[in-house]
């Protein structure tokens, strides 16, 4: 032990006794993503495809992110919040079609590919009515990958985007349909779960998917009563199973179900078709036995809708009336609470991509992870979905025939 006075001096001065940091090895990245978010340009397309706080984390973690300014305008996220999480804030474009992997929400349009330089990564929604055979044979000469990302599965064999957005789908259209029921909405003037000594209003739900069980959860916890139809006795039972309490369920009986709905105050439209378009189920001439202030919300209208009477309307004008029922006929209804869509959507592509850098780029995690490999319909120029193969008249390869020779 030194107790020397001016030895121990001499030490302290050195530094030799001061306390240090424990020096730890920090695992180095296998490859830096070069991501480019561009503002949306689809018809009233409010989501944005990352939120700063994660763009924060990709910076944090060695990513370079670009952001077209005002991408997050209509999320309530400014260029302010986005430069302060480290993105690069571009005004022009075509800096941000020049990132090796483009991450947006709607596809591209014709104009968007040209801004492209060439083998990169697309990531975005793939939505065949919006992409015809000219962008695809575009993406092709350009060498890019393309994943669609409602296609990618989770650990589970889900499709995370497709349930979230119908979890969010679910519980708006109860909220919209409780607004149009409101005196001010030219509706009835009736509350969804009534009050004390006053008779609730009745939901019928078709469809017990997810928009339907979320939209059943929001109906029952505002206290209305619920009616559920499907064609699956084994989603019913789910349902039901889920929801921890036994309520009315049917299947889709003609005589049943057009009973229901004469009694209906509120209708929602929640079936999903696998392929093509969406059953049609409720007939004009149901419609027309329905009360008159009633609300039908068709949430399935973006594969054709389940009403007769059903045609596309938009944000700006919802609604339309037909035989004194009010229908709301909006496809992208995520879009309505857009700033919700979009943590959400971030959630899910957060640790995809932190993975992506982690593997050293989108080629490994394809290989890698078969979730992921999932979502590509083109890898390298390569059409590799079968669907749209056989749709555009193609040549398609099957992915994992491509995966061998990585």
């Amino acid at each position: 032990m030194i107790t020397d006075p001016e030895i121990l001096k001499k030490l302290i001065s050195q530094g030799s006794l001061l306390p240090k940091e424990e020096m730890l090895e920090i695992s180095r990245k296998k490859g830096q993503l070069f991501i480019g978010i561009p503002k949306e340009i689809s018809f009233q397309e409010r989501r944005v495809a990352l939120v700063p706080v994660a763009v924060s984390v990709l910076v944090a973690n060695g990513h370079r992110v670009r952001v077209e300014s005002k991408s997050g305008e209509l999320s309530s996220f400014s260029d302010r919040d986005y430069s302060e999480a480290g993105a690069e804030i571009c005004y022009d474009p075509k800096e941000i079609f020049e990132c090796d992997i483009i991450f947006k929400v709607a596809p591209p349009t014709e104009d968007e590919v040209d801004m492209m330089t060439g083998n990169q990564t697309l990531i975005s929604a793939l939505q065949l009515s919006v992409q015809p055979k000219s962008l695809l044979q575009k993406l092709m000469q350009k060498k890019v990958t393309a994943v669609a990302w409602d296609y990618i599965r989770d650990d589970s064999g889900l499709f995370p985007v497709v349930r979230t957005m119908g979890e969010i789908a679910g519980t708006t259209s109860i909220l919209i349909a409780g607004e149009l029921l409101s005196s001010f909405s030219e509706g009835k003037g009736v509350m969804l779960g009534g009050i004390a000594g006053v008779t609730p209003a009745e939901v019928v739900v078709i469809g017990a998917g997810t928009v339907g069980e979320f939209a059943t959860r929001s109906a029952m916890g505002l206290g209305a009563n619920v009616k559920v139809f499907d064609n699956s006795l084994s989603r019913l039972r789910r349902l039901q199973n889920d929801l921890g309490r036994r309520i009315y369920t049917s299947v889709v009986n003609p005589k049943v179900l057009a009973k229901a709905l004469r009694r209906a105050d509120v209708v929602i439209g929640a079936l999903r078709a696998p392929l093509g378009r969406t059953p049609c189920v409720v007939t004009e001439e149901m419609v027309e036995g329905m009360k008159t202030g009633s609300v039908l919300v068709d949430v399935s209208i973006d594969q054709g809708g389940c009403f007769e009477t059903s045609h596309v309307t938009n944000h700006k004008e919802p609604t339309f009336v037909k035989h004194g029922v009010i229908h709301y006929c909006v496809p992208n209804i995520a879009s309505r609470v857009s700033r919700t869509a979009s943590f959400a959507l971030s959630n899910i592509f957060l640790p995809i991509l932190l993975d992506m850098g982690d593997h050293g780029g989108c080629k490994d995690l394809i290989k890698n992870d078969h979730g992921f490999r999932s979502g590509v319909y083109m890898y390298k120029g390569t059409l590799t979905s079968e669907v749209l193969g056989k749709v555009f008249d193609l040549k398609y390869k099957d992915i994992e025939l491509l995966i061998l020779g990585m």
